[in-house]
């Protein structure tokens, strides 16, 4: 699954009065000595110093009410199904969803923007003339929930615990962080190697922000139940581990009338109820029980929401447009285990889904065939590489497959019969070429040993996709099987990359940061558990890639590399795209009210939205 949480950023401050008709810089050129407001990694900053709230929200949004929902997204350790910890941000433990929202972070992300971030916990930030310190002014009047204030301590300590002990999604992006101090109670200085990608700022200026008093006190890593001290808009209420969760709206939250937080934050109460089973999840959102769910399996949404409360108009049933970011959802096949590290092995398992015939049968039609990392965006390799393209490849040459060089790698379409015999021939053709043999109903190695596969799901309607690959599998000797477990120990044995088969449906935002690709593809995140290179890619030639992006300058900077690095990921088939969808498909209970417009990057319903009271004493739910 995909994961986003609330992020933000910064560029210009004092000095905005003096060219208030000219583009704000992007950050690459940004300033340096001065106060500056916001920051975007590439392009100019669409609001100014001094804004009001950011366009997309209802500024006026009235407060109050409940939001019953199964979180679509999740970050760090957390987990839809189950929890047994508060702490979200280690590798140890199932945390809840949104705990995020009980943490402030130094800048909060605009969502109508791909890079931009603007001050949260910090007022503005100052660029050192080298761009490897930058101070961050706080606001004096930041606070934690019991009043005391959170400080320039309280950021440092955070940010170099991460580097230390924090989640693989925090602690890589930190590698390069060399320094964290507090000047004074109120300014900070992060100061990099100098080796750093120039957006490794940004990510940490996202990053959740902890109480130094608590963990000095509290073991950091260690699995608890009680909620730490937080300082965001919301704090833990009600929980019952395993079962559900209360989020509780922060009345005297001392950012509430921030620029970036006007409008956001509006029910009283988040709550989310955890199922492990997606058909009783269903019958609660039917009940009334859940009162917003967004649908992702494709049977469902055509024939399945047909109950009264659709029927009489109490439910709505809508279409939302998706994200402009790049979308990857694939299934990796774990090089870890050595039959897998053969690509003529691979492509003979990706030859075995049969997308048309699951379309067709499984999907009603509904998805897309995904061939790229960076499906729906800019940064999909398209026609033979640009002359940019090859400035970046041609020194890679001897480390690529040929295939690179040519039109980018693409998916077979099949005749959608569900077992298309040309397409298992190639199959059983590749296998051979790989040194496997028929013995009887499998192939085998020189060792006489089967090539086995399991795929693990935690679903059973993933199960029900998974199967006739399966069966595909089996067809052409390969001993495959679907294995159904719970959702505990699909997270610890994914974190662990203790899988042959795995899928993941993830993006890398809008403007890929070097650390979120890192964790994907670098070999440094190949042996690291808990990152997201499940395939195990160790490559110096994606290695370079992933770097030449991150050393980006410009927009189009990053789209050549991201468009090189597509090419050689489609040719090594680490990741064998799927499908995906390009909407929202959303039901809710009519008892809310939202902006028509949405936002580009992003759909944070629980932020965004709010209760009307009318509606609900309308529907009963008054």
């Amino acid at each position: 699954m995909s994961a986003f949480s609330r992020r933000d950023f910064l560029v210009l401050g004092s000095a905005a009065a003096a060219w208030p008709l000219l583009p704000l810089p992007a950050f690459a050129t940004a300033p340096t000595g001065m106060k500056l407001h916001g920051l975007s990694a590439f392009g100019e900053l669409k609001y100014p110093p001094g804004f009001a709230h950011f366009d997309y929200v209802n500024a006026d949004a009235p407060k109050g009410g409940t939001f019953n929902f199964p979180p679509p997204n999740w970050a760090f350790n957390q987990n839809p199904l189950t929890f047994n910890t508060l702490n979200a941000f280690t590798l140890r433990g199932d945390a809840p969803p949104r705990m995020e929202f009980c943490f402030d972070t130094l800048m909060a992300r605009a969502l109508d923007e791909p890079d931009a971030l603007y001050g949260l916990l910090a007022e503005s930030v100052t660029i050192s003339p080298d761009r490897n310190s930058f101070d961050f002014h706080l606001r004096s009047e930041a606070r934690w929930h019991d009043g005391t204030p959170l400080t320039a301590e309280d950021v440092a300590f955070t940010l170099l615990l991460y580097k230390d002990k924090g989640h693989p999604q925090l602690a890589l992006p930190l590698v390069e962080l060399a320094t964290a101090e507090a000047l004074d109670p109120q300014t900070v200085r992060l100061t990099f190697t100098g080796r750093q990608p120039p957006q490794t700022i940004l990510t940490a200026a996202e990053m959740p922000v902890l109480s130094k008093a608590y963990y000095t006190q509290n073991e950091f890593d260690a699995g608890r139940m009680t909620p730490p001290p937080g300082s965001g808009p919301y704090k833990v209420g009600r929980v019952a581990a395993g079962q559900f969760i209360e989020y509780e709206r922060v009345a005297d939250y001392w950012g509430r009338d921030l620029p970036v937080n006007r409008g956001l934050y509006n029910f009283d109460r988040l709550r989310i109820d955890f199922y492990r089973d997606r058909n009783a999840a269903f019958e609660a959102f039917k009940k009334g029980d859940t009162n917003y769910r967004e649908e992702f399996v494709a049977r469902t949404w055509v024939s399945e929401y047909n109950f009264p409360a659709i029927s009489d108009g109490r439910v709505l049933k809508r279409e939302f447009d998706g994200e402009k970011w790049p979308e990857m959802q694939s299934v990796a096949l774990n090089q870890r285990r050595p039959q897998f590290r053969d690509v003529r092995v691979r492509r003979a398992i990706g030859l075995c889904f049969d997308f048309e015939w699951t379309r067709r049968t499984l999907f009603s039609g509904a998805y897309e065939r995904s061939q790229s990392n960076f499906e729906k965006s800019e940064f999909r390799a398209e026609g033979l590489p640009s002359p940019d393209e090859l400035a970046l490849l041609e020194p890679l040459r001897r480390d690529l497959p040929p295939e690179v060089f040519a039109e980018p790698a693409i998916q077979p379409v099949s005749n959608g019969s569900g077992r298309d015999r040309k397409l298992l021939g190639e199959a059983m053709k590749l296998l051979g070429e790989a040194g496997w043999r028929r013995d009887g109903a499998f192939v085998v190695n020189d060792k006489g040993e089967r090539l086995k596969t399991e795929i693990l799901a935690d679903d059973d309607g993933l199960a029900r996709i998974f199967l006739p690959w399966a069966e595909n599998m089996k067809a052409v000797g390969i001993d495959a099987s679907v294995r159904v477990i719970d959702s505990a120990q699909y997270q610890a044995r994914q974190n662990d990359f203790d899988f042959d088969m795995i899928l993941m449906r993830i993006s890398v935002g809008a403007t890929p940061a070097h650390a979120a690709l890192e964790a994907l593809y670098h070999s440094r995140a190949a042996g690291r558990p808990g990152t997201r290179n499940y395939p195990g890619t160790e490559s110096s030639a994606v290695d370079a890639l992933v770097d030449a992006a991150g050393r980006a300058e410009t927009r189009e900077e990053l789209v050549t590399a991201l468009r090189a690095l597509d090419r050689v990921l489609r040719a090594r088939l680490d990741w064998i795209p799927t499908y995906y969808v390009a909407n929202h498909r959303v039901a809710y209970w009519d008892m809310f009210g939202f902006p028509e417009t949405k936002p580009d990057y992003g759909f944070p319903v629980e932020t965004l939205w709010w209760f009307e009271p009318e509606k609900a004493a309308k529907i009963g739910k008054g």
